[in-house]
């Protein structure tokens, strides 16, 4: 038999029963579906947080506390303080910039409007190392760090919150903790940084954090450490061990109580963490794509005992068992790459509904549509060769007597 006679047989066999085989291809339209949604959603996520670090800047090394140790024993957490950020300014080399990090969610208060938000107390390099811009008003500068003036610049999300357009907020005085604050800068919009929100915190003196807001908390949640470029990375990274060592009083050889990662490394230990849930989400719902396979052998031998008279009508007309074999396993091979394309369209449709409805960052890769389609077609001749042998191996005497 010709391939397109193949071809056109097996199609007139699926539209003979349309409503069965789409029911058949049910399990793999959902297999392939959901493969590609996972996928797009794993893929959308890498690229978001790509784009973040990128917008970061891979030249930025973050410092964070530790955990004390002494022969071998936790002894509590160690900490970093506002000492260590001064010591890495005033003596590492290689870094351009330095900035304390110190945070706490706190309520914030304008008229009757009053919301939960995170405050974050830093440096005015801050926003240089973070590459934020100010759309109205200005930062707070040294002085003001050194004065712990009761100055807060906001993020882009801010003035919806207190229902106030952004222009108008700048010299409004609003309530931190119950403490008045001036706001002398709305930031520009910059987008969600992997767990954080710049665009829903509030950014203050370091030293009126400390101070004023957190109740003479002196401990920092961390310290951003920016270098002059990936070059120099080497040397920044072995000055900070060197500094913090000394200021923290280590003897040679001690485990350090404190960790420096660098914005790459955060990249990349969140690559690995992501493609390892992809890849389980992946082979989760390929498990759909088995049971569907398991259902199209099912229908195909079904469909051999209808059709074994006209098999029998076949051979006795001269059809090989090559030829049988060929034609039931094209069926099976057909109406499993049908279902393949129903489950692509599905899937790009769960990927632009995820990113549409829920705003959850997706992205389909070509590749993983061809791997899906292939893994369709590999299930579709894997359980098509038991029905097709079986056909083919029919005696066209007694196939010819079946009623």
């Amino acid at each position: 038999m010709l391939i397109k006679e193949l071809f056109g047989v097996s199609l007139a066999a699926i539209r003979a029963n349309a409503l069965r085989s789409f029911l058949t291809t049910l399990g793999i339209i959902i297999g392939v579906g959901a493969v590609i949604t996972m996928v797009a959603l794993g893929e959308g996520a890498q690229q978001q947080v790509r784009q973040q670090i990128e917008q970061m800047g891979t030249n930025t090394l973050t410092i964070r506390p530790g955990q004390a140790r002494f022969g071998g024993v936790a002894q509590g957490d160690a900490r970093l303080y506002t000492e260590d950020a001064d010591a890495l300014k005033s003596q590492a080399a290689g870094i351009v910039r330095v900035a304390p990090e110190i945070q706490s969610r706190q309520q914030i208060v304008m008229g009757g409007v009053n919301s939960s938000n995170q405050i974050l107390g830093s440096w005015p390099d801050y926003f240089d190392i973070q590459n934020m811009r100010v759309e109205y008003g200005r930062l707070f500068n040294e002085g003001e760090v050194q004065g712990r003036r009761r100055v807060v610049v906001v993020g882009s999300s801010i003035p919806g919150v207190l229902q106030v357009p952004a222009p108008l907020l700048v010299g409004r005085t609003l309530q931190i903790r119950g403490i008045s604050f001036e706001v002398v800068g709305v930031l520009a919009e910059k987008g969600d940084m992997g767990f954080s929100r710049p665009d829903e915190q509030l950014y203050i003196p370091v030293t009126t954090a400390q101070y004023r807001v957190f109740g003479g908390r002196d401990r920092l949640n961390s310290i951003l450490a920016q270098v002059e470029g990936p070059a120099s990375m080497d040397l920044a990274f072995a000055e900070i061990d060197r500094i913090l060592r000394r200021q923290h009083q280590l003897r040679p050889g001690a485990q350090a109580d404190f960790s420096i990662r660098n914005s790459t490394d955060l990249l990349q230990s969140f690559e690995e963490t992501n493609r390892t849930f992809t890849y389980l989400l992946a082979g989760i719902a390929g498990v759909s794509l088995l049971v569907g396979g398991i259902g199209i052998m099912n229908i195909m031998l079904v469909s051999v005992t209808e059709r074994t008279r006209e098999i029998g009508v076949r051979k006795a007309l001269g059809a090989t068992k090559a030829n049988i074999l060929v034609q039931f396993l094209v069926e099976s091979l057909v109406l499993c790459f049908l279902g393949g394309l129903l489950g692509v369209a599905l899937g790009y449709g769960g990927a632009e509904a995820l990113s549409r409805f829920a705003s959850w960052n997706t992205s389909v890769p070509l590749e993983a549509v061809g791997v899906a389609l292939g893994f369709s077609v590999g299930i579709g001749l894997f359980f098509g060769i038991f029905p097709a042998q079986r056909a083919a191996r029919l005696d066209p005497i007694v196939s010819l007597r079946y009623e």
